[in-house]
């Protein structure tokens, strides 16, 4: 007389398992190429500081003749090859700031079968880019990513 109480629990369980059971539904997916019709890159700007040393030219009382400006060349070019500017009173530390610009990412339009798409991509895909086309279909009650 016990196995049909213990049976009907068995059958009870398994009906409730049954119903917490989750569906996975499976990726339809395969690989496609789209036209590529545009590419714009992204520039990410920096800046860079040094410091680097600048002398005020004296003037020339001699005036300004070709022989003078030789003569001053000439002098800037051996002062410049002394290791030792500290003691010149007319030469400084000047902050010199430069920006440089690179790409960092490239903003990419494309059509696939007739539809126009915008991706944001680390390189940039020439005239054509591949793409992974995947279909799943539309379940009442399951929410997709």
């Amino acid at each position: 007389m016990r196995p049909l109480p213990l049976l009907l629990m068995l059958a009870l369980s398994s009906a409730a398992q049954a119903q917490q059971t989750t569906v996975l539904l499976a990726e339809n997916v395969r690989f496609a190429y789209a036209q590529v019709l545009r590419v714009t890159p992204v520039y990410q700007t920096l800046t860079a500081t040094r410091m680097e040393t600048q002398c005020d030219q004296s003037p020339n009382p001699e005036g300004d003749n070709k022989l003078s400006r030789v003569v001053g060349a000439v002098k800037d070019a051996w002062r410049r090859n002394q290791s030792t500017t500290e003691g010149e009173e007319n030469c400084r530390s000047v902050p010199v700031a430069r920006e440089f610009r690179r790409p960092i990412a490239y903003d990419v339009d494309y059509t696939y079968r007739g539809a126009k798409y915008r991706s944001r991509l680390p390189e940039d895909p020439g005239n054509r880019l591949r793409i992974r086309v995947s279909v799943v279909p539309v379940m009442p009650g399951v929410r997709t990513p």
